[in-house]
């Protein structure tokens, strides 16, 4: 690929983030974005107090000086500067592994855009329509971008294309709060380029790099898209130049992908959110699991073996090497552990966020998750890019049982109820706030687009003083 064999992808890109206003975008484009930005904000407040990593995260914010800000972090009542809330609170989003997914790009596409259309919102003062917007076409932008690299290739390279690619979304949605013209979001780009980064290592041992690579994306948006402000010279093919993102990240990229159908075709519409928080590839399978249990009332005292069918992707990321996988001790070990949410979920018959606590040390869950043994299958590939299928098989003492599920729950073409989203909201933030201040915060973010002040709608996320909760204030 050289600069004169394709169109200029990246200009394409900067001129759409530039020009998207919430009059372009259909309504049901715009209503998913806002169940998605729900979805990210319960998350990312659970997270803040709940979170393993946050506490290391939260000091070493403080002691790298991002504290005295004005600026806010999802339930934090202290203020940041512009670049640690969107660190922050990209890191949070992502910390539960609950976040929402695009099954053909493999990527997570809100933790990284959402915090830096909002910090970018909190420092140019627009108004809800306008990040609502921005997120959007950040959306388009980083999941257009793995859909260009064909992600199994960037997977294989070692990339998390969340972060990888979930800057030029940063830095799209931050330029566009910030009233950026094509030129300069374009420019933005050339910026992000030389911050995109994002390493598969945490796999190795469940490390916290994952949810910082994510949350460090969206920060490094943000400084892309503020320094194009700034008219700083930037190269101007940052994606699809010579020694550009597309070229650099893997072997085999197709530049126009990420400019097809462009304000036509709508990938915003192919996210999904997340009923369990692990790895999505792990999900139609726990799908699968959880109805042979209900369909033959299937107990795990009478359960001899199980065995779980993936897709290539799947298997090098939550299938293998089976011994490590059949042996998980912290919270990422089970969001990345096949066998433990296969045996958690036939235990329990569902799964959220609290059950790590219990389950994974609980000595029957761990007993059945050593019966687990995963495998690549055709049938789940044949199925990939477009769905991340699974199949189960479960030995019992009275026979097997076995069923595949190719749309897990929460993909477009099994989406959730608007109670099902509210109830995940609830259960997520029930612990943080009180019941009508979540309400107040859920129906702010559900109508983000007539939302004059940004401060005012992430004031919501906060702790209510003692003082004001004394007085009667929710």
């Amino acid at each position: 690929m050289t600069d004169s064999d394709s169109i200029d992808v990246t200009r394409t890109l900067g001129d759409f983030a530039a020009g998207l206003s919430l009059s372009d975008i259909p309504d049901d484009v715009a209503a998913r974005a806002r169940t998605l930005i729900l979805d990210t904000v319960g998350i990312a407040l659970r997270a803040r107090h709940e979170a393993e990593s946050t506490a290391p995260l939260i000091a070493a914010a403080r002691a790298l000086g991002y504290a005295n800000g004005s600026s806010r972090v999802f339930g934090d009542g202290d203020g940041w500067t512009p670049p640690g809330a969107a660190w922050l609170n990209g890191a949070l989003a992502h910390s539960l592994d609950f976040d929402d997914t695009h099954a053909g790009g493999s990527i997570h596409p809100s933790a990284p855009i959402v915090p830096a259309a909002l910090a970018a919102a909190e420092m140019s003062g627009c108004d809800g329509a306008t990040v609502l917007a921005a997120i959007i076409a950040g959306y388009e932008v980083q999941i257009r971008l793995s859909l260009a690299l064909n992600p199994t290739e960037h997977y294989n390279r070692g990339y998390h294309p969340s972060a990888t690619c979930g800057v030029f979304g940063a830095a799209a949605a931050a330029g566009r709060c910030f009233g950026l013209s094509g030129e300069r979001i374009a420019a933005s780009f050339g910026l992000a380029l030389s911050q995109a980064a994002g390493s598969l290592e945490f796999l190795a041992e469940g490390s916290w790099s994952k949810p910082f690579q994510v949350g460090w994306a969206a920060q490094s948006g943000l400084v892309a898209a503020r320094l194009a402000a700034e008219d700083f010279k930037a190269p101007a093919r940052g994606i699809d130049g010579k020694r550009g993102f597309l070229a650099l990240y893997a072997p085999n990229a197709t530049p126009a992908k990420a400019a097809a159908g462009l304000g036509s075709v709508w990938e915003t519409l192919n996210v999904a959110v997340k009923p369990y928080p692990s790895c999505r590839y792990s999900h139609a399978p726990m799908d699968a699991v959880m109805a042979l249990c209900a369909a033959n009332d299937i107990i795990s005292d009478e359960v001899t073996a199980i065995r779980i069918g993936l897709p290539a992707n799947g298997m090098n990321i939550i299938g293998g090497p089976i011994e490590a996988k059949q042996k998980p001790v912290t919270v990422v070990d089970g969001q990345f552990s096949m066998p433990f949410l296969a045996a958690a979920a036939l235990r329990l018959g569902g799964f959220g966020w609290d059950d790590y606590k219990t389950h994974l040390s609980d000595k029957a869950t761990l007993e059945l998750t050593r019966k687990v043994t995963c495998h690549l299958d055709d049938r789940c590939e044949a199925a990939f890019p477009a769905n991340m299928a699974g199949k189960a098989t479960i030995e019992t003492t009275r026979g097997s049982f076995e069923t595949f599920v190719e749309v897990p729950k929460g993909e477009p073409d099994n989406w959730p109820s608007d109670a099902e989203h509210r109830a995940k909201f609830d259960a997520l933030v029930g612990p943080c706030l009180a019941p009508q201040r979540a309400a107040a915060l859920a129906d702010a973010v559900l109508s983000l687009d007539r939302q004059a002040s940004i401060p005012a709608l992430l004031d919501l996320t906060r702790p209510v003083p003692q003082a004001i909760r004394a007085a009667g204030e929710e």
